[in-house]
């Protein structure tokens, strides 16, 4: 009779402890998602400041792609720094670092006086930059295990897409509402950057034990998966060993490179759609009911959802083999651009441009979900870092060639064409992600 009340009282006492557990992991969630949530008012708002920057300084769309690829290259070279570093010394003081360091670099850039001027600080804010994402991933590899994953990184990756959505939002205020230069472009949005980092540092904590839980199982996702990934025990690996077991994983290599292709279709929509909508073509559109550079905001709020639905459907309805949602939605993303360029000047390309913006960047939270997967959370930042180098590179690789593509032909709307060959890139080679 003692026993059983014995285990009556473990099992009541069980039973809270998991909900406590349970409340801790989203908060943990929702701090990370608050953070990243900024984010991109530090990096996204380029394109809003590519008409006045050729007003000013008279330089050419191909010139300021340049521009926007030393922001992207930087950024790829910090995330194959950064990663490894969040999983030396923990996700919750980098991601606040890159916070307020990107905040103040995007202050330097509002002062520029010509191409070295903006370029240079542009691109040390990239690496700032890169100091967000794979921390923020690491300490919820952390905290999360191998079942949740998909929804855990589709959350996450939400907030990114949500991310776009503010710093859309705010850039067209401060050109159209407020009617201020492109320089207060980089200086107002990112306020909001400095009050997620600081509030993230508050709120988060770097993994369960801090708090007197014991970690979920974060290893890697199944059999084959950690037989291909070699070390099983990560606890005392070195720099050179985390680097030494992603790089040689042919898997990740092969996401890797398709999300490279998805990311260049990705920025080839953010940096230019906000181009083509400030255009003379959709300055004359008829009807005059909305402002045409309102429009633009279709695409990141379809970015936003397309990631929070693909992690679900690769966990619910693909059994967490991600690879089948990648190819999925980036066919469709293929299919959304090439409809975009059929109806380039039309109110009626809304719809097109949201689901462009659903579909192309949807697949993130599914790439991102693989890297814990394939390698464990205890390499995951690392993963994740090399795999956003190979993302960045691609994308920097992108954008001068669109922005010369656009100064010859003179029309904006090739971008779309662009997008969709990348998309089926994309959806390509991810074929090969097989697991």
């Amino acid at each position: 009779m003692e026993l059983a009340n014995q285990g009556l009282q473990a099992g009541a006492y069980a039973q809270p402890l998991e909900h406590s557990f349970r409340r801790a992991q989203w908060r943990m969630l929702l701090a990370a998602m608050f953070c990243y949530f900024f984010f991109y008012t530090g990096r996204q708002t380029f394109g809003f400041a590519i008409p006045g920057l050729q007003k000013e300084f008279g330089l050419s769309k191909e010139v300021l792609g340049w521009a926007s690829a030393s922001l992207l290259w930087c950024y790829a070279i910090g995330q194959a720094i950064n990663g490894n570093l969040a999983d030396k010394f923990g996700g919750r003081r980098v991601m606040t670092a890159g916070a307020i360091l990107s905040c103040a670099a995007n202050w330097v850039v509002s002062f520029a006086v010509g191409f070295k001027s903006l370029a240079i600080p542009w691109g040390v804010n990239g690496y700032f930059q890169a100091l967000g994402w794979a921390p923020g991933s690491r300490l919820l590899s952390n905290w999360w295990g191998a079942e949740e994953r998909g929804k855990v990184f589709g959350c996450y990756t939400f907030a990114a897409g949500c991310a776009s959505v503010l710093s859309f939002v705010t850039s067209i205020v401060v050109v159209n509402v407020l009617q201020l230069d492109w320089r207060w472009i980089f200086r107002l949005p990112v306020l909001l950057m400095l009050v997620g980092g600081i509030a993230f540092y508050l709120i988060a904590r770097e993994r369960p034990e801090d708090l007197g839980f014991k970690s979920p199982d974060t290893g890697i996702a199944n059999a084959q998966d950690a037989e291909a990934a070699g070390l099983q025990s990560t606890s005392e690996e070195s720099s050179w060993s985390r680097y030494k077991a992603v790089i040689s994983n042919p898997k990740l290599l092969i996401a890797a490179l398709s999300i490279g292709f998805q990311n260049a279709a990705r920025y080839g929509l953010i940096v230019w759609v906000p181009v083509h909508f400030l255009g003379k073509d959709w300055s004359k559109m008829s009807g005059g009911m909305i402002d045409p550079v309102w429009i633009s905001v279709a695409l990141p709020v379809g970015m936003a959802f397309g990631a929070l639905t693909n992690g679900w459907i690769s966990d619910r309805v693909f059994g967490s083999k991600r690879y089948k949602a990648i190819v999925l939605y980036m066919l469709l993303g293929a299919a959304a651009s090439v409809g975009m360029y059929v109806l380039p000047t039309s109110v009626g390309g809304l719809a097109l441009l949201f689901l462009a913006g659903f579909f192309v960047y949807g697949p993130a939270s599914s790439f991102w979900a693989l890297c814990p997967d394939l390698v464990g959370a205890k390499r995951s930042g690392t993963a994740t870092g090399v795999m956003n180098f190979f993302s960045y590179l691609l994308a920097g690789l992108g954008e001068p060639l669109i922005g010369r593509l656009l100064d010859h032909s003179g029309n904006t709307a090739m971008v779309f064409p662009i997008v969709a060959t990348s998309c089926l890139i994309s959806a390509f080679i991810a074929l090969f992600i097989r697991r």
